[in-house]
């Protein structure tokens, strides 16, 4: 089906980011795989054409756009070419719009530019070791000493918190027995903060090059300079970014779809079996047929939901119902499309096989398909 979703600008971006990855990044992605991170400079390097300060306002050095289409041409062009980004996505769709939204002046100009050239990462820290969706619970607390707080907790699933230079900490700076959700502050921790360390890479199933780490915080005297928006109003600010964030996951579930789908069909139009092409099997056309008619249904809800989010109108409800659908869809792609590989799907030297092992975080991160269910059935009334 015809596709409206981009603009010649956009396609002009896809220009410079389709040969930067195909030069900057392809070569080099095994070894990085086999490190479990990306290397900072590579960051430096997509600042320098312009990724990083795409939705930062042009007085801070950024190009001052305002929409979601730049990240999604970036997240489609990054799973043509089988690699990832690491951490890229959770610092642009995830971190930067808190900085954008609740940073003062004094803090923009602080942080922005720096954010712009690629110099300071971000990563935001709110699961705890015991506590996962239920953000009312955490127990990491800031208490205010004259001009600093004093931070305390530990932290875990922090993506990209080995190579942030800026962390988002949620801390518990007050406590209202009759609204847990009151109390909770947004600080920004910076890296070489005396107390602030960061733990172990985590060895994960999936998503290698994510860094995802475990951070820990011990009497880190954190600036009242540092803190983002207003004391204890932090739940509304986590709240008002889900959509974004759920959008994002969702749009590369999408685009992780969309990938299984090219590599199976060219690897069973060369696959011989008994005698002639896999493709040319009927079970082989009713999978691919099936897989590609679902990939249309949620192609077609990702664009939407993309241009509802730059109008400001994506509702929690319809970014819920664009992240189960997209992520439960990728979950079953994938599955059917490594079967069509057969053995040779099983060895991660094949594309398929680590999109396979990717896929599965998907539909926890960001909130669980089953929080994305109960959201939705809450506005049906039930």
């Amino acid at each position: 089906m015809q596709r409206n979703l981009y603009d010649q600008e956009h396609e002009d971006f896809r220009q410079i980011v389709r040969p930067f990855i195909e030069k900057e990044i392809v070569p080099n992605f095994d070894a990085w795989l086999e490190d479990k991170r990306l290397p900072k400079e590579l960051f430096v390097k997509m600042a320098g054409i312009g990724i990083l300060g795409l939705n930062v306002p042009e007085e801070y050095g950024g190009a001052g756009e305002t929409g979601f289409r730049y990240s999604q041409v970036l997240t489609e062009e990054t799973f043509r070419a089988n690699v990832h980004l690491g951490g890229l996505r959770v610092h642009m769709d995830v971190c930067l719009p808190y900085i954008l939204a609740y940073a003062n002046e004094e803090q923009r100009k602080r942080w922005l530019p720096r954010i712009v050239e690629g110099k300071a990462m971000l990563a935001i820290a709110m699961t705890e070791p015991g506590t996962g969706s239920d953000l009312a619970g955490i127990k990491t607390s800031a208490k205010l000493d004259g001009d600093h707080y004093v931070l305390n907790g530990a932290k875990t699933f922090i993506t990209g918190g080995a190579n942030a230079d800026l962390v988002i900490v949620v801390a518990r700076t007050s406590t209202d027995p009759d609204n847990r959700r009151k109390g909770l502050t947004l600080l920004v921790v910076e890296d070489g903060m005396p107390g602030f360390e960061k733990g172990r890479m985590l060895n994960k199933m999936g998503l290698p090059v994510q860094d995802t780490v475990e951070l820990s915080f011990t009497d880190v005297h954190v600036p009242v300079d540092n803190l983002l928006g207003e004391q204890d109003e932090a739940f509304g600010y986590l709240g008002n970014n889900l959509p974004m964030e759920r959008l994002s996951i969702a749009s590369g579930a999408l685009s992780a779809c969309q990938a299984a789908l090219r590599e199976t069909i060219n690897y069973v139009k060369e696959r011989q079996v008994f005698g002639q092409p896999l493709s040319n099997f009927q079970n082989t056309k009713f999978e691919l047929g099936a897989i590609a008619a679902k990939i249309e249904a949620a192609e077609a809800m990702v664009d939407r939901g993309v241009l509802l989010i730059e109008k400001d109108e994506l509702s929690a409800v319809d970014a819920a119902k664009c992240k189960l659908f997209c992520t439960e869809l990728q979950g079953e792609v994938v599955d059917r499309c490594l079967q069509l590989f057969g053995g040779f799907g099983y060895m991660m030297e094949y594309p398929i096989a680590r999109l396979y092992t990717d896929a599965r975080v998907s539909r926890i991160y960001g909130g669980t398909s089953e929080i994305q269910k109960s959201i939705i059935a809450k506005s049906l009334g039930v």
